[in-house]
């Protein structure tokens, strides 16, 4: 058996001092590679750089980063993430671990992740915000690449906020999912899902009210200062659209 590969990318974003962002941490092994782009404003903004396929079976990917008071950092991807079986057997896993402190400011906005046919992946999302912290987190999943049926494909996003659960949620879709996950009740047939969740403390003193954004889509206010989008789609670029247009809706409101 061919053991996986391990990898990690660490970030760590602070206040320069002069109105911008520095990047004192930024490090990734492996597959894992990260690149500074050019920032808009003050915020540092960096980029997630495949170096190699994956990840493959028995894989276990690590990306954590943290923004500090003052700190306003974009993490996006140079392209999709796509799981597939490769040669080691077993689950292949794909954690990210964020941290905002008050005052900081975090957008995890990377591309799709797509789920190859015999592949079987386990993404586990924690992420750590203080009072005060301001977050964008968006995740897209595609079921297998064109004219081909999906991996098996587990995820699970837990977020706390100043040391309380804000949402605990995990789906699981794909050959040995429980039964009735493409069903009318759950994915009701489409092959893209995602969900963007926004945290800012102006939620507090002006309430997003719940929606729908179409048949396949809704926004809910949750038990802090923050808002929930899921949603479905045929595919990625119609379930981006959806994300995208809220997200906007959810700026020009502020």
């Amino acid at each position: 058996m061919t053991a996986g590969v391990r990898a990690t990318a660490r970030i760590a974003a602070r206040d320069d001092g002069r109105g911008g962002t520095s990047l004192p941490v930024l490090e990734g092994d492996g597959p894992l590679a990260l690149r500074r782009t050019r920032g808009v404003g003050s915020e540092a903004r960096v980029m997630l750089v495949g170096a190699m396929s994956g990840p493959l079976g028995g894989d276990h990917f690590t990306v954590e980063a943290a923004a500090a008071e003052g700190a306003r950092l974009h993490i996006g991807s140079a392209a999709a993430t796509i799981a597939l079986p490769g040669q080691a057997k077993g689950e292949s896993r794909y954690d990210v671990r964020l941290k905002v402190a008050d005052g900081g400011e975090l957008c995890w906005l990377p591309e799709q992740l797509i789920s190859a046919n015999g592949s079987d992946l386990y993404v586990s999302s924690r992420i750590e915000l203080a009072a005060g912290a301001r977050l964008v987190f968006r995740e897209e999943q595609v079921l297998g690449r064109a004219g081909e049926e999906p991996g098996r494909l587990s995820s699970r996003l837990t977020v706390r906020l100043g040391g309380q659960a804000l949402l605990d949620q995990e789906v699981t879709c794909g050959p040995g999912a429980p039964g009735g996950w493409d069903g009318p009740a759950v994915l009701a047939g489409h092959r893209a899902l995602g969900q963007l969740l926004v945290v800012r403390p102006e939620f507090a003193d002006v309430p997003v009210q719940a929606r729908l954004l179409g048949e396949y889509a809704s926004l809910m206010p949750l038990a802090g200062p923050a808002v929930l989008v899921t949603a479905l789609a045929s595919d990625a670029l119609r379930l981006r659209r959806v994300l995208d247009d809220v997200l906007n809706s959810l700026s020009q409101d502020l």
